[in-house]
This record gives C-alpha cells, structure tokens and sequence, in this order.
C-alpha cells in the first residue's frame, strides 16, 4: 500500500528546512493519530461492502469488488489531470474544498474495493496453506524487485499524504506515458490500467501473504495476543527503522547503481515489515475488543469519525493507494526518507506567509516613496499656479493665499514641473 508526497519540490524544501524536534513530533503524530484512524477507516469501510456488496453471494461479492476497485481507480488514474485543469480557478474557495474531499472519499472507497477483490480472490483460488501463501509472496516480491518498484508496498505508518492542493489529483504511472502522448491517448489508458491492475495487483498479494504467514505462526489460537504482538513487533521495526533514518541515509549518499538500489530495497522491506505488523495488530484488535457487539453502529460510527479527524488534520488523502512510483527515483536520500510532513508543513508555510507579506509590504513602500500619485501633483502645481503671477521682467511676486499676504522671489526662467 503507498501513499507517497505528490509535489517533489515541496518535499525537497520541506526537508531541507526540517529540524530533528519538529521531525519527533511528525512521526509521533502520525503513528498515534493518523496512522490509527487510516486503520479503523480501511477496516469498517471493508466490514461494509461485506455486509452490504451482495453478502448472500460470495464470489458475485468478489467480482463487483473488482470491477469497482478497478473501475473507480483507473477512471481517478485517467481523470486526474483534466481535474486539476477545471478545478485549478476554484482553489481557496469551499466549493474546492467539498469537490476534493468528495473526490478522496470516493477514491477511498475504490481503493478499498480493489484491496477487497484481490484479497478475496487469492483466499479462493489459493486457499491459506503456508507453502502455497509463501510462493505467491516470493513470486510478487520477485516482480515487484524486478520491475523496481518494490517501495509501492509501504503505508502508513511509514508514509502519509496530505491533502496540499498542489498534486491533489496526481496519480502517477508506471510508463509515466502522459507527457509525451498526452491523456487521450491509448498507450496511457494501457500504462494506467496496467499500473493499476498488475502493480496494484502484485502489491495487495505480498501483503496478503505476510498477514496470513503471521496470522498462521504468530499465535493463531489466542487472537488478543497475537494481535498485541503483532502490535509491539510492528511500531518496534517502525521505531527502529525511523531510528535507522540517518545511518541509512549517510550510506545512500555515498554509492551508486546495483548497491544503492539493494541498501534502498533492503531499508524498504524492513520497513514495510514494521508496517504490516502495525496494520494487522489494530485490525485484529478491532476485531476482537471495539467492533462485534454493534456492528453496523460501530461501523457507520467509525467509519464517518475517522474520515472527519483524517480530513480535520488535512491527512485524509493518507487513506489512498494510487500512483506507482520507482524504487530510489529521488536524487539523494529522499528515497529512504518517511514522508510523514505535517508540523514541517505548517512552519514551511508560515514562513512563506510571512515572506509574502514582507515583500508586498516593501513593495508598497517603494511604490509610495518612488511614485507620488497624480492627484498629489496636480494639487500642488494647481496652488503654485493660482498662487503665483510674474512680471514681464521678473522679480518680486506678490500673491493672496488664505487671506496671508506672501512674497517670493524667483527667476523668471523658472518651470513647475
């Protein structure tokens, strides 16, 4: 599952600026907060296509859950730019701000759909014996390596999203085909679908695997403690590996090639260890201790809070899977880096706000100082003017102004400008 930073740019200065306490309290947030209520919102939404995607048939159950999944997602994949064309003028205003979270929570639910199919899918034509399990995880990693786009298989809460207007539609492909035969074309319609169907495909198998190798050997009698295992083992790999961060990053730095990659790679499936452990602990956990007394209750309840705390943080687009990405494609060590910016972003823009303000401010000053306006200017030559007659050979001037008698000498060659 990936969820990744849709403006590279930003990302790069955001990290550039970052300092060590404000990165704490990111990844603090996100494994307390977000990343639980991304869980509860995948895990009731799931419980709620079973309950109400025909439940009485299985397998028609299964097929609508694909074709909905694979639908709604390559329809977002092929839509994403002509969205943020139409809707790049409606930015800063409520109606953007509905369309997008509309546009999230019915991407949500395509996403989960596409997961749910898959899912069940293998659980029907592959069963759950262990050897049968583990080929099919070693077959998809194989791939996925192969292909150099092992990284798509981390989620929260190794990575998030959030929802900055810039990249909000963005949903990139494998080929990356739109810049050179644009979004009508049909080699992108085949890049999305493909993008979509295998890798997504590929993807939900290896974490099908994991879980079901771990739901078989990791207590699979006592579900509470498997479940709290589960939970210590997968926020420890987190930890450490976020621990591991700067270590990483120094080697990353230092080498090129095939050895880049394998470090990358081998930081990544650790990583994505950590995360499945953490997804599968809080699933069981709902299971076992908050979900079965009211269900439907629970579910509706659930479902509609976390989408509300999710979009309440701006973190809501962290429920997505969308977009493939490749395996150290970023220049230096954004390749190993968490995308988890919250803090970090709103400093960043604080800052920002305040260089905008300070030089509209310095702006406006050299306007004042530089250009005196016409009504100002014509003021001033108008008293002079009306104030004022010379003689023909020059000399004393003498004038009526507000009652006071004044006296000036000037040059007869003189010009008001």
């Amino acid at each position: 599952m990936k969820t990744s930073l849709s403006v590279p740019s930003l990302r790069r200065e955001v990290v550039s600026d970052a300092h060590s306490k404000l990165v704490v309290l990111d990844f603090a947030l996100c494994a307390a907060v977000i990343t639980p209520a991304v869980i509860v919102y995948w895990r009731v939404t799931w419980a709620l296509f079973d309950i109400y995607l025909l439940p009485a048939h299985q397998q028609l159950s299964v097929v609508a859950s694909l074709c909905i999944g694979f639908f709604g997602v390559t329809l977002f994949t092929l839509a994403q730019h002509r969205l943020d064309t139409v809707l790049h003028s409606w930015r800063d205003t409520a109606g953007y701000y509905v369309i997008t979270r509309s546009y999230t929570a019915l991407f949500g639910c395509a996403c989960i759909n596409s997961w749910r199919g898959i899912w069940e899918t293998m659980d029907l034509f592959t069963g759950s014996d262990p050897a049968v399990v583990a080929a099919t995880v070693v077959l998809a990693f194989g791939t996925l390596i192969a292909m150099g786009t092992l990284r798509n298989v981390v989620a929260p809460p190794v990575s998030t999203l959030s929802d900055h207007y810039h990249g909000y539609f963005e949903v990139p492909t494998l080929f990356r085909l739109r810049g050179q035969r644009g979004t009508g074309s049909f080699l992108y319609v085949l890049d999305s679908f493909f993008s979509v169907c295998i890798i997504g495909s590929l993807v939900v198998i290896v974490w099908r695997g994991v879980w079901n190798i771990m739901d078989e050997y990791l207590y699979p009698d006592m579900q509470d403690i498997s479940a709290w295992l589960s939970l210590a083992i997968g926020y420890g790999v987190v930890l450490i590996a976020f621990a591991l961060q700067p270590t990483v990053k120094s080697i990353v730095k230092k080498v090129r090639g095939i050895k880049r990659m394998f470090i990358v790679d081998t930081y990544l499936l650790f990583s994505f260890f950590g995360a499945v452990n953490v997804w599968r602990g809080i699933w069981t956990m709902l299971d076992v201790y908050f979900l079965p007394d009211a269900p439907m209750t629970s579910y509706w309840i659930s479902h509609i809070a976390c989408f509300a705390i999710l979009v309440a943080l701006n973190s809501s687009n962290s429920i997505l899977v969308r977009g493939v990405y490749m395996d150290a494609e970023e220049d230096g060590t954004q390749c190993v880096d968490f995308p988890c910016y919250y803090f970090r972003l709103l400093v960043q823009k604080r800052k920002r706000k305040k260089t905008r303000n300070a030089e509209q401010e310095g702006k406006e000053m050299i306007q004042i100082k530089v250009q005196p306006t016409d009504e100002t200017t014509e003021t001033v030559t108008g008293k002079l003017l009306s104030s004022s007659t010379t003689n023909e050979n020059g000399g004393v001037i003498t004038s009526k102004m507000n009652g006071d008698e004044a006296e000036d000498t000037l040059p007869n060659n003189n010009k008001i400008v």
